[in-house]
């Protein structure tokens, strides 16, 4: 019997009231491959050069200035 299939067996003599915590404990360990593409891989690379830019404004004008950026591309 391999791993997987003993590890379902068991869940059926786990009590109802534990389930919740073998549920948690499996939601934590199945983590989705989380690699970064390769926009992303290039905006980290161009941060550690030196490169990018800092937005010293508020939240609220950042979204605006991309939404801005949005409508003149459109």
């Amino acid at each position: 019997m391999s791993n997987r299939e003993f590890a379902k067996n068991l869940i059926d003599y786990v009590p109802e009231n534990k389930l919740l915590y073998v549920v948690g404990y499996l939601q934590g360990i199945v983590v989705p491959d989380e690699t970064p593409n390769t926009a992303t891989i290039a905006a980290i690379q161009e941060l550690e050069s030196g490169g990018g830019e800092l937005w010293t404004g508020s939240t609220e004008d950042f979204f605006a200035m991309l939404d801005a950026e949005d409508e003149a591309n459109a």
